[in-house]
């Protein structure tokens, strides 16, 4: 088992193909000849730490596979992965439910790099009611529920552009990490069969024509969202690399309107 394991030359090779770079691309960048990558390549060669570490930042691994890279040349995983509730995450853990609860009126999230649900303001869960239940039950995946048929899929006005977007998200997500959970959800959620839904009003406000808004329809109306993406830019734990905040914005008056009504009811 041990012998037929990758070894650290292999999966250079393959992230730096991965990246589309040659090896005159990848020892440029990293300052070594392209005679010694060559060599740590085909096994001829064995890399220090230091030199995988360098050519793993070249190559924009993800820490999570950094730390199998150094585990392939030898070396001792170096980047911690402990659950967001840990101790030693509790400055980012608050740093996350400060960001949530802030954005509130508008809805606003956590997920894990497999879209899983990690936490939410309150102005998330009455749009995920819409979602069968079976959907809504841990750990909820949520592209699976927006996307799945008897999820939010029915009631998103301009469904075929939103589908693309996340799709097309998904599909650089899972090319920039190789990630197999990835690649299997993509395939997953690309056979969903395609609902006939078509926009039922053209984007307003002062967004419109410059991003894809999600527009749902609820019992308050279209509601009409914009999203931005937050990460760690400086994290050196896996979880916490991986942690991406989605905060929604209104996309018109109406439904900036609408959700401070139903933030008020709630």
């Amino acid at each position: 088992m041990i012998g037929s394991a990758p070894a650290v030359g292999d999966h250079l090779r393959e992230w730096r193909q991965r990246r589309r770079m040659t090896q005159l691309d990848l020892a440029c960048e990293a300052e070594i000849s392209t005679r010694h990558l060559s060599f740590v390549e085909t096994g001829r060669a064995h890399p220090s730490r230091e030199m995988v570490l360098r050519l793993a930042e070249r190559l924009d691994i993800p820490l999570r596979e950094q730390n199998l890279l150094l585990v392939a040349a030898g070396f001792a995983p170096i980047y911690p992965q402990r659950p967001l509730d840990d101790r030693a995450l509790a400055g980012a853990r608050r740093a996350v439910d400060l960001i949530l609860a802030g954005h509130e009126p508008y809805p606003a999230l956590a997920v894990d790099r497999s879209w899983n649900l990690v936490a939410a303001n309150r102005m998330v869960a009455p749009l995920m009611a819409i979602a069968d239940e079976d959907l809504r039950q841990p750990p909820v995946n949520v592209l699976r529920l927006t996307l799945h048929p008897r999820g939010l899929a029915p009631r998103i006005e301009n469904l075929h552009e939103w589908r693309t977007h996340l799709l097309d998200r998904l599909r650089r997500e899972a090319d920039l990490t190789a990630d197999r959970g990835l690649s299997d959800l993509l395939t997953e959620l690309s056979a969903y069969p395609i609902l006939d839904r078509g926009r039922i009003r053209p984007p307003t406000g002062e967004f419109a024509g410059v991003a894809v808004p999600f527009q749902l329809s609820t019992a308050q109306g279209v509601l009409s969202f914009y999203s931005t993406t937050t990460v760690f830019g400086t994290a050196l734990d896996v979880t916490l690399s991986e942690l991406t905040l989605e905060t929604f914005f209104p996309a018109d008056a109406e439904t900036a309107e609408a959700v401070r009504a139903m933030a008020a009811a709630a």
